[in-house]
């Protein structure tokens, strides 16, 4: 594989990458919020996958298939579970303030990032390094999901969101992880979707709803 050929497909899957993310900002739909997390889980095992063909190395084309088996799969599956299941009834991912608003935002997070990232990018400003920034919007999105959703489960995506940028800015600026480091973390995350699925089931079943504003109004 060409460098030139490898390089036009990081920026590809990078602009993917970042589109799906504001795409989750702008969606309210949970359902549709899942659906683009395992798109995004699919465009992020891709990179590894796309840089192990360009260096030959199986150990980074192991990593990617593991992202995307963990990421575009078994998360998305389980988030689709809790949809289907116990809240059925949770539709829409109310943010605290409104989409457009929440796009304005996304748009000067995405601007900090290749500010903040650009240090990174200056030092291999013709390698995977130069989509960096992409990793970094991803971050502060999540972050930004976390701080403005409402429901548990849009709040669970967010984080999910948050996760997948830490492993873009790992994935674009070290050319990949070892595959039972990026298990372990995986695990880790896996741990805790099941961990935040059951609480927000009993959330639901407790309260009628995983509106967390409702909880502020509960006093012992």
């Amino acid at each position: 594989m060409s460098d030139s050929f490898y390089l036009t497909g990081i920026d590809l899957l990078a602009g993917g990458l970042l589109l799906v993310t504001v795409g989750v900002v702008w969606r309210r739909e949970l359902a549709a919020m899942a659906r683009l997390l395992a798109l995004q889980g699919l465009l992020l095992g891709a990179v590894p996958v796309l840089a192990g063909a360009h260096r030959g190395d199986p150990q980074l084309i192991a990593v990617g298939a593991a992202v995307i088996a963990l990421r575009a799969g078994i998360f998305p599956r389980l988030l689709f579970a809790r949809l289907q299941g116990e809240i059925g009834d949770d539709r829409a991912a109310i943010p605290l303030v409104s989409t457009a608003a929440s796009l304005l935002l996304s748009a000067a997070l995405v601007v900090a990032a290749y500010v903040v990232g650009s240090p990174l990018v200056a030092l291999d400003p013709q390698g995977a390094t130069r989509a960096v920034p992409v990793g970094l919007a991803m971050v502060f999105i999540g972050i930004l999901l976390l701080a403005t959703r409402r429901r548990a489960l849009s709040q669970v995506i967010g984080l999910l969101v948050l996760d997948n940028g830490i492993d873009a800015v790992a994935f674009l600026a070290t050319l990949g992880v070892p595959l039972v480091v990026e298990l372990g973390v995986s695990l880790d995350v896996l741990l805790a979707l099941v961990i935040l699925g059951v609480l927000t089931g009993r959330m639901h079943a407790k309260f009628g709803g995983t509106d967390l504003d409702d909880l502020r109004e509960l006093h012992e």
